[in-house]
């Protein structure tokens, strides 16, 4: 079966564009259904503790109010552990809301009021009286460094790559070194779409849950499980979701308390978190790094260290890949690698866009141009004298590798050749003019998705999927694989996804979707056209009698023969032959689930190189991000538009934790003091200046039949290192605290 369409690799516009743009799109907060009450959540002013009192009568007396819900009151639930674990819970317990009086975290929730409007619940909520027993807390990771500890593997934590070589071998034998400690503070997500359940009740325990996530089928199970419901009665949906990068990949709390009230209440119920709120839970983990490199006298790593300690929650081991990159992205045969978490009185954190290698990534890249200086190269030179075109951290070849031709190609667009070694040595009259750079390295997975594709009387084609669309853009790409599939037009597409009643499909996230749910509708769409061939056969069409699949193209809603296209009948005409309102067919994950347990044979990566400029004003110190070049492989691009903005939003990003993005912990009360848009600073318009995207040519028949790596990761790695590096060569100011704000410059 060929494909004579040319859908993919187009510029594409969104297919769901029109439907946010006219309000139509709606949100986890936004449906409308009968007899809704509204919950609003109460959270714990302290760190660490336990609830000693609950006043509820007062609030329970306001004439519209239905319940408080806390561990007072809530009914007798699921007992297990492994009952409130989702599908990405990292090892130890998970956290249960309202289970009991302990107070495990700053902001944790412990009570929630529902009323007949949102407005008399917030209002009741403010009057709601909790008295507390106060515990002294821990939450400066720098303080307890010497009691972290190496998690272990698989469920219970990353562990990284066994070292290789010797590391103090290597490191006597360069003559040029460098060493350095590097952190960056913690994150938050802080996606515009703030976290929202909204449950419809049905009867007889029946639900439709309205929820943000980033996977349908993992709020599904996580509230089958603790409620006892089966999935009939626990249909979740999640059709648009307005921005996520990781905090939707677990179910949050207001999911729980929602399904909760809705259930013992009967009643439909909406808990919506506010902006303040959303700092209550997952993060980016503060995470503490020390980098030692040493080279030969060509330029050659002859030892690589890395060592990272990163902070978690008291009762969950959240452990991320933040050093395993160091092993694979460049040559060296001495590499000794360390990685432990330390318990605080912190929430657990959370998978954030490029979780483990956007900090990995910042103090290698970092360490890179540092060392590069040291031996005096250039620091893309240095880059090329160590490239990697074997993966001796798996003992793998790529199966495909394009970072040279990224260094190149980015190099070229942004002009790297003319730049001056010295710091401070190039001006733009009176700012100082710095160029750096930085690149990385990610996963180019697969995971086993189910597609459905269905072709009605009309010549419509219906493919559906459980996946979710975070704004990446999979509605579009989605809809553009299945029409060069089966030769129609777009407009004769729909994609249908966000559902738990669709076939089954992994979580968004990891930069997977596009490979994992892609592939699979190319296989349903063939198993469609197997089907159409097949009953093609039984009509009156004495050309295909003998044809088999490979024989026969889709092409302008026909089935045709490959070796005379002048033999066709329009596809709309078989299924109406068939006596069917519909055709439809669906692809097994079973061989691909099976495809999974095998050993690799290749290391499959997307990579990115990074050339930055910035022009920091030599008596304030404000520094000003004036070019971005962003050259990225990452096998085949589905659609260009999209996958830009990808990488613009990437870019963006990186600048924001280069310079600005932090949450601050006052450690007096163990609490994030910036909990808002106006004081977590993340850039603005005047802040973005000209960045360019550029996709590498990169054919990679091994990765997945399309030969998709992902994006939504790869983008960001790479950049915040490039600003921090142009900022050094500005100023000849070596910041390796994050983000570098104005004071540390001065």
């Amino acid at each position: 079966m060929t494909h004579q369409t040319d859908y993919i690799g187009k510029p594409t516009n969104r297919v769901d564009g029109p439907a946010k743009v006219a309000g139509t799109a709606k949100y986890a907060a936004e449906f409308s259904v009968p007899n809704l009450l509204y919950g609003y959540v109460v959270n714990s002013p302290i760190a660490k503790g336990k609830i000693t009192k609950i006043d509820a009568a007062p609030v329970l007396a306001l004439p519209g109010v239905h319940q408080v819900f806390s561990h007072e009151n809530v009914p007798s639930l699921a007992w297990f552990d492994r009952s409130y674990k989702d599908d990405v819970a990292p090892g130890g317990s998970p956290f249960r809301p309202l289970h009991d009086a302990e107070i495990k975290s700053s902001m944790q929730p412990v009570a929630l009021v529902v009323a007949d409007t949102f407005e008399l619940a917030r209002y009741a909520a403010s009057i709601l009286r909790i008295e507390y027993e106060q515990e002294a807390h821990e939450t400066e990771l720098a303080k307890h460094l010497d009691d972290a500890f190496e998690p272990g593997r698989g469920k219970t934590g990353y562990k990284p790559p066994k070292s290789r070589g010797n590391f103090g071998k290597g490191w006597k034998e360069g003559v040029a070194h460098m060493e350095a400690q590097y952190s960056h503070h913690a994150q938050h997500h802080n996606p515009m779409e703030m976290f929202a359940t909204t449950v419809e009740w049905l009867g007889d325990k029946k639900l439709t849950v309205y929820d943000k996530t980033q996977g349908v089928f993992n709020s599904q199970q996580y509230i089958s499980k603790i409620f006892g419901l089966s999935k009939e009665q626990a249909r979740v949906v999640s059709k648009y979701t307005g921005g996520g990068f990781g905090s939707g990949l677990r179910p949050q709390y207001q999911l729980f308390l929602a399904v909760l009230a809705s259930l013992e209440l009967e009643r439909s119920v909406r808990v919506s978190l506010t902006r303040e709120q959303m700092f209550s839970f997952g993060h980016r983990p503060e995470t503490l790094q020390h980098v030692a490199l040493a080279t030969a006298e060509d330029g050659s790593l002859t030892g690589i260290n890395h060592f990272a300690v990163a902070e978690t929650s008291q009762f969950e081991d959240f452990t991320e890949n933040v050093v395993g990159w160091s092993g694979t992205l460049y040559d060296c045969k001495n590499v000794e690698l360390g990685y432990r978490i330390s318990k605080l009185d912190v929430f657990s954190p959370l998978d954030m866009r490029a979780p483990g290698a956007a900090s990995g990534s910042i103090a290698l890249e970092i360490a890179m141009d540092e060392m590069a200086y040291a031996a005096g190269l250039d620091p893309l030179e240095f880059r090329l004298r160590n490239y990697s075109d074997f993966d001796q951290a798996q003992d793998l070849p790529y199966s495909s590798k394009a970072l040279r031709k990224c260094y190149a190609e980015g190099a070229a667009k942004f002009g790297w050749e003319k730049r001056t070694a010295e710091p401070g040595s190039m001006r733009d009259g009176k700012m100082l003019v710095g160029w750096g750079m930085g690149g990385g390295i990610w996963d180019a997975s697969k995971m086993p998705a189910t597609v459905k594709a269905s072709l009605d009387a009309d010549g419509h084609l219906t493919v559906s999927s459980g996946t979710n669309d975070i704004g990446t853009g999979t509605y579009t790409i989605m809809t553009q694989i299945a029409a060069e599939s089966m030769g129609l037009p777009i407009e004769a597409v729909t994609f249908v996804l966000g559902d738990t009643t669709l076939p089954e499909s992994p979580l968004q996230g990891g930069s997977w979707t596009a490979a994992s749910v892609g592939n699979s509708v190319v296989e349903a769409c063939t198993k469609l056209g197997e089907a159409l061939l097949k009953q093609a056969q039984k009509m009156d069409h004495p050309a295909f009698k003998d044809a088999k699949i490979d024989d026969v193209q889709f092409a302008n809603g026909q089935l045709r023969l490959h070796s005379d296209d002048t033999q066709a009948v329009v596809l709309r005409d078989i299924v109406q032959a068939s006596g069917e309102p519909k055709m439809e067919a669906e692809n097994s994950t079973v061989l691909a689930k099976l495809e999974m347990l095998k050993p690799p044979k290749y290391s499959m990566h997307a990579h990115n190189a990074v050339f930055v400029e910035v022009k920091v004003d030599p008596d304030l110190m404000t520094v000003h991000v004036t070019r971005v070049v962003n050259a990225v492989a990452a096998g085949r691009i589905i659609n260009p538009k999209t996958a830009r903005s990808q990488v613009l939003g990437s870019v963006v990003w990186g600048i924001s934790s280069a310079l600005m993005e932090e949450s601050v912990m006052d450690h007096r009360f163990g609490r994030y003091m910036n909990h808002n848009y106006a004081e977590y600073h993340v850039p603005v318009n005047a802040d973005i200046h000209d960045i360019d995207v550029i996709f590498v040519s990169e054919e990679d028949d091994k990765v997945n039949p399309l030969g998709i790596k992902g994006l939504g990761e790869v983008g960001l790695l790479g950049v915040a290192a490039a600003v921090t590096n142009a900022i050094y060569h500005a100023t000849g100011k070596r910041v390796r605290d994050l983000p570098v704000t104005i004071d540390k410059l001065l």
